[in-house]
């Protein structure tokens, strides 16, 4: 459960690093806060891939 909360924390932290680049930075800065979003957006994701994979667990 904790592991699925990393990864939607993930999501949301990419979420708001790309809005932020889109009306507070410009230039280089900005795309390198874009970049950042997006690794941080795919470690999310493998996250994601990863729970839904694992499934249900017997209890």
């Amino acid at each position: 459960m904790w592991i699925s909360f990393a990864g939607i924390g993930a999501f949301a932290v990419a979420a708001l690093m790309v809005a932020i680049s889109h009306t507070k930075l410009t230039g280089w800065f900005a795309t390198l806060v874009r970049l950042i979003a997006f690794i941080i957006f795919l470690f999310g994701t493998v996250i994601m891939i990863f729970v839904v994979v694992s499934g249900p667990t017997g209890g």
